[in-house]
């Protein structure tokens, strides 16, 4: 017989989803962030060619062009205190949904090398702060509402963002393919730009001016304290800093994975390209299935203790890849991988917002923003370590990676900043 509690999580679940269809807010949203998912991911595998062939820069200059999103967490701490002092998240998220546009337009067009790296400095690191401005709007909802389920529907908004990474990179590579990278990179910014559509003219409960006038008094003053509270000091980001930097360490075996793991299992494995994608693709499967998982698990034991296990996840899984050296170490790998995700991009989010309640949108930017540190820090590790260890042994660099990470998230975990 099933617990009284396991059966409470099983009867509130779906409602979940049910929050999430009902309220223009959040459907709004989560075909927003889809919709984000898409366009980057599809680009992202097809940039570096698109450098090479069309603007015909070298591979190691191309491979350069990873390190300009090392201005992504300043524009997203930017936007993301602008964001909090003003509290108009949606109106924020627009101009940033309007910048990804602009600039993925603009490198379409580009007929010189150095265009694409202004623009991916200076343009589209605004433009990743979009989605920190869409989680901080639903997160100012949920308080408003005191919904019951608000793990739940951060989950499944967060799922979408998946869902468009899973898709994008297929679609990405057929467009390039049928039509050329510019045609692809101009649909890229044209998903940037559909972003604002599914939103409509929808309000945070923040953006809302009559908000205030339906709030009670006690809310009222909290809403205004947090507004016009000042920037939050380095003392009260710590918490979250050392969070982010511990995923950023998770992160950063990504880069390393999806630039030499194809490259390994086609020369080194001689695997066929049926089975290569299969071990590709079954990632992101796993971490769908797993984050609405991950959320009835963390009500259990909470959510720091399950970033720790996470985290370990990411050590055996890039374990296999190094020692195992066959298809079905590959797999575990790769699944064990899925369950890293499953953890983070589902909970992730929360953790963050959490350990700055104060200015939740400039938690979500920062937490949002630090994979492009991770990107670049993955790109860097694999080029020196492709060229020291070889393959597959790259993949114990990021091993130690998450090995760090996940001591670092038990020692969070014990701390007082802990979140439940």
């Amino acid at each position: 017989m099933p617990s009284a509690l396991a059966t409470a999580e099983v009867a509130t679940a779906p409602s979940a989803v049910r929050s999430v269809w009902a309220s223009p807010l959040y459907r709004g949203a989560t075909v927003a962030l889809f919709l984000s998912g898409l366009g980057t991911s599809a680009a992202a595998p097809q940039i570096t060619l698109f450098l090479v062939n069309d603007l015909h820069v070298s591979l190691t200059t191309a491979g350069l062009f990873y390190l300009t999103n090392i201005t992504a967490p300043l524009a997203g701490y930017l936007i993301g205190t602008r964001s909090d002092r003003s509290g108009k998240r949606l109106g924020l998220f627009r101009w940033c949904a309007l910048a990804g546009a602009l600039g993925w337009a603009a490198m379409a067009v580009a007929d010189r090398a150095w265009i694409p790296f202004v623009i991916s400095a200076l343009v589209l690191a605004f433009s990743g702060a979009a989605g920190s401005q869409l989680f901080a709007a639903v997160h100012d909802d949920l308080k408003a509402t005191a919904s019951p389920v608000a793990d739940g529907v951060v989950s499944v908004v967060r799922m979408a963002l998946t869902a468009g990474w899973v898709v994008g990179p297929v679609l990405g590579s057929l467009l390039a393919t049928a039509a050329g990278p510019r045609v692809m990179l101009a649909a890229t910014g044209a998903c940037a730009l559909a972003q604002i559509l599914p939103m409509g003219f929808a309000r945070s409960s923040g953006d809302r001016p009559g908000a205030a006038a339906d709030a009670p008094a006690e809310e009222l003053t909290e809403t205004l304290t947090e507004r016009h509270a000042p920037r939050p000091g380095l003392r009260a980001m710590l918490p979250l800093l050392a969070f982010t930097g511990l995923y950023v360490l998770v992160y950063a075996g990504e880069p390393i994975k999806y630039g030499y793991l194809p490259i390994y299992m086609r020369d080194s494995m001689h695997l066929p390209t049926a089975v290569s994608g299969a071990v590709i693709g079954i990632q992101p499967l796993v971490e769908l299935v797993l984050m609405p998982v991950a959320v009835v698990v963390a009500r259990r034991i909470g959510m720091m203790p399950l970033m720790v296990l996470g985290a370990a996840f990411g050590v055996g899984a890039n374990l296999c890849f190094a020692l195992t050296g066959n298809a079905a170490g590959m797999f575990a790998g790769q699944i064990l991988m899925g369950g890293v995700w499953g953890v983070f991009a589902g909970l992730g989010i929360i953790v963050a917002q959490r350990l700055l309640p104060q200015a939740v949108a400039t938690a979500s930017a920062v937490f949002m923003s630090s994979t492009a540190v991770a990107s670049a820090l993955g790109g860097l590790t694999g080029s020196l370590g492709v060229s020291v260890l070889g393959l597959p042994h790259v993949f114990l660099a990021p091993a130690l990676f998450g090995l760090l990470a996940t001591g670092g998230m038990a020692v969070l975990s014990r701390s007082r900043f802990s979140v439940r």
